[in-house]
């Protein structure tokens, strides 16, 4: 069992869904955001994704392209990211999972970014424009370092095409809740339950809902065999950090 799905299957063990909070490397600011990674780690995370800034960040919505902009505009890199993971390995309970566009780890070259991703401590990647067909050679020099790619379904992904991807997929698989971009929404669509229940039933792994989550009640009307293992939240974190907000009171709000 990989240890991303080890971190879900022990929260749900306890008896709650497994939170995964999304943070932008550099975000509140680069002085802040070890602080503010940390205290999410000390306040319940069970995973923390770690937002790779990028320049063109086509599946995101404005509060994530803000924070985006803001990272690049104080000189944060990939390069720079995985340096001071390193530098704080053993430091981090939670799982760590590095969320970018292929761009910049295509560029950095895949398997020295699948060595230094490894000697940072990094468990896992979701890659949002990496489709299946082209993520052959990306998921070889990962898995040879015992890291994932992370694959997301959402609403348009049909049962047989879920059944491809669960076929290459550890870890967890990332459900997208709505088509569109990031960005917390008050209501969560109807049909959600239903896509949820097909990729329950096309994979054996834990099933972490994003795009759109931003407090508890969202999921009170979801059946039981629709309800994720794992919650991922983002715009909404963002968005109460960049209001002078606190990554403890934030998930204080979903333990």
């Amino acid at each position: 069992m990989h240890i991303l799905e080890e971190k879900i299957r022990m929260a749900n063990s306890q008896g709650r869904s497994a939170l995964i909070p999304f943070l932008t490397a550099g975000f509140p600011d680069r002085a802040t955001f070890w602080p503010t990674l940390m205290e999410l780690d000390e306040n319940g995370a069970d995973i923390i994704e770690i937002g790779v800034p990028f320049s063109d960040p086509v599946a995101d919505g404005p509060v994530v392209e803000a924070a985006s902009r803001q990272a690049l505009s104080e000189g944060v890199n990939l390069r720079q990211i995985l340096q001071e993971l390193k530098e704080r390995r053993g430091l981090v309970r939670a799982g760590l999972v590095l969320m970018g566009y292929y761009n910049p780890f295509l560029q950095y070259g895949l398997e020295a970014f699948a060595n230094d991703a490894c000697e940072a401590g990094v468990h896992g990647v979701i890659v949002p424009d990496l489709p299946l067909e082209e993520s052959q050679s990306f998921r070889y020099y990962l898995s040879a370092k015992g890291l994932t790619l992370i694959d997301l379904v959402g609403p348009n992904t049909t049962s047989e095409r879920m059944r491809e991807y669960a076929a290459h997929s550890q870890g967890y698989v990332y459900v997208v809740s709505v088509l569109g971009v990031t960005g917390a929404r008050k209501e969560l669509p109807p049909e959600l339950g239903k896509t949820l229940a097909r990729a329950r039933q096309c994979f054996s792994l834990p099933i972490a809902l994003g795009f759109g989550l931003k407090e508890p009640s969202q999921l009170a009307d979801l059946p039981p065999e629709a309800r994720p293992d794992a919650v991922v939240f983002g715009s909404a974190l963002l968005r109460t950090l960049a209001e002078g907000g606190t990554a403890q009171d934030f998930m204080a709000a979903w333990k």
